[in-house]
């Protein structure tokens, strides 16, 4: 329920009016697609000038409904949803796929990735580009996330001056505040699970090869993957069936076809009962101890078999993890540009850096771009140094989920996923969200994260982390979580969390103190 200072909001007021228009339009002239199509273009004009979650709408969304309203015959799974792409995802149509960056705002391409063209065969409606934190924070060290020059500054709709992790922000922030129920994120190291977990949404990183990264702007090909943020957890289930699947020009998809399943089909409440998870608690995210201890006491109740795993596994830091993704930008990011629009200008990541250096003043007034130069300075991803790098990060990652599940006889891996969400500091730069998903982005293993509650008022979510191609297993035990928790409070966008009813009495002076006399 609503409460008084949420109604008095104003965006929140702005909502209610869109809300109140669509109620009153005459949709019945409308089939369900196009009425579903029109509903959310009309969420994203009221609310995204506040939330900048959507760098653009494809023009061609609505004709392209009323064909779905047209076609006859067997339906497929997302028949008629709209579904927003972030925008390093290229999908067929007028709209550049930008990665955020001015340098790339002419890059139309005119193709489906082949996750886009299953969408599409299974029904979906591309809606547009979501925006995200430029280049997928590949750009820079300094942490202020969501931020592209192209989009501008995602807000959480929970608080608008708090963060929205990355790089996948307006992903996730679109399916927060109901622009859209389904989008899709990518993820390198948490990209799609931390913007998730802070927003108070559902969020999958999938096994790396499960779906195909053709005709995405990379960051390295042995740690990217996209996946779904969606408001529930078969919704996303439904999504990641549709998108998987193998791909002749990715090889790393090889093997998908045989290890895709029906993930909505295979969904049960009763998944959890008799089921043994590890609990890892180091590296907590502070914020998040209370929900996570419900979380827990709630899986039990439903049958959970919970071992508490004591030790922390042995890994690099995340620098280093970070060098070893950097030494596969350069080559990545430039084989991708060489094939991009003709009309696009930068064709390596050097000219990127000199395109950011020549437009300083709209490119590199938030973050420099620190990592894009030490890209340029790594030697080649095939030295055997860089390899014998890339290689014990991904053991160590495999290692350490697979000795963690191996020595305590547990099926999956349970943890906080972030902190809340850190307050915007655009002088500073950002405070860690301390997420969960590195070991998963190490090994090229799967991650999801499904909201378990709040912290004075703003999300956190609870991962579920197991060993490859475990999709089914993870979204069936954080369904049956899903389900056995109920709903939760929806964004109410706030301008702070310190305006909230709850809060801000809390920061007036006590009337029932007394104080000394001077």
């Amino acid at each position: 329920m609503l409460t008084g200072a949420a109604l008095k909001s104003p965006v929140m007021k702005i909502f209610l009016v869109s809300t109140i228009a669509l109620l009153s339009c005459p949709c019945s002239a409308h089939g369900p697609a196009e009425t579903a199509t029109r509903s959310a273009i009309a969420r994203i004009e009221h609310l995204n000038p506040t939330l900048h979650a959507v760098i653009a709408i494809d023009p061609t969304a609505i004709a392209e409904a009323k064909a779905l309203d047209r076609r006859t015959g067997k339906r497929g799974p997302l028949h008629g949803v709209p579904i927003l792409l972030k925008d390093n995802i290229e999908a067929r149509g007028p709209l550049p796929t930008t990665a955020g960056s001015l340098a790339l705002v002419v890059n139309v391409t005119n193709r489906d990735a082949p996750l886009v063209a299953r969408l599409r065969a299974a029904g979906a409606v591309i809606l547009g580009k979501a925006n995200l934190a430029e280049w997928a924070r590949a750009r820079s060290s300094k942490r202020f996330q969501g931020w592209s020059a192209v989009g501008g500054q995602v807000r959480n709709p929970y608080a608008l001056d708090r963060a929205t992790c990355g790089s996948s922000s307006g992903s996730a922030v679109a399916v927060a505040a109901g622009l859209v129920r389904i989008a899709i994120g990518t993820d390198t190291t948490g990209s799609i699970t931390c913007p998730s977990s802070v927003n108070g949404v559902v969020g999958m990183r999938p096994t790396l090869g499960l779906v195909s990264r053709r005709f995405i702007v990379p960051i390295s090909r042995y740690h990217d993957t996209p996946g779904p943020i969606a408001a529930t957890v078969r919704e996303a289930a439904v999504a990641l069936t549709v998108m998987a699947g193998s791909d002749p020009a990715d090889p790393s998809t090889i093997e998908a076809d045989r290890q895709r399943g029906d993930y909505a089909r295979g969904l049960s409440r009763t998944a959890l009962k008799g089921v043994r998870i590890g609990v890892m608690r180091f590296g907590s995210a502070p914020g998040s101890e209370e929900a996570f201890e419900a979380a827990l006491n709630l899986m039990r109740r439903q049958g959970a078999v919970l071992v508490d795993i004591k030790d922390r596994p042995e890994t690099d830091d995340v620098s280093a993890l970070r060098d070893v993704v950097l030494g596969q930008t350069r080559i990545d990011l430039d084989a991708y540009l060489a094939d991009s629009a003709q009309a696009v200008t930068t064709r390596s990541l050097a000219s990127v850096i000199k395109f950011n250096n020549d437009h300083a003043g709209e490119e590199l007034s938030i973050f420099g771009q620190d990592l894009f130069e030490r890209a340029m300075k790594v030697s080649s991803p095939d030295d055997p140094r860089s390899v014998a790098a890339r290689e014990k990060s991904v053991k160590q990652g495999r290692q350490a989920i697979e000795g963690m599940l191996a020595a305590n006889g547990v099926v999956a891996l349970v943890a906080a996923s972030a902190s809340p969400a850190m307050p915007l500091d655009v002088v500073n730069g950002e405070q860690s969200q301390n997420g969960t998903g590195s070991f998963a982005g190490m090994a090229g293993y799967p991650h999801l994260t499904v909201p378990m509650g709040q912290y004075r008022g703003l999300p956190v979510g609870i991962s579920f982390v197991g060993p490859r191609w475990s999709e089914g297993l993870l979204l069936s035990l954080g369904y049956a979580y899903e389900q056995a928790r109920g709903s939760l409070q929806a964004p109410r966008f706030y301008r702070s969390m310190e305006e909230s009813p709850e809060l801000a009495p809390l920061l007036l002076p006590s009337v029932s103190r007394r104080r000394p006399r001077l």
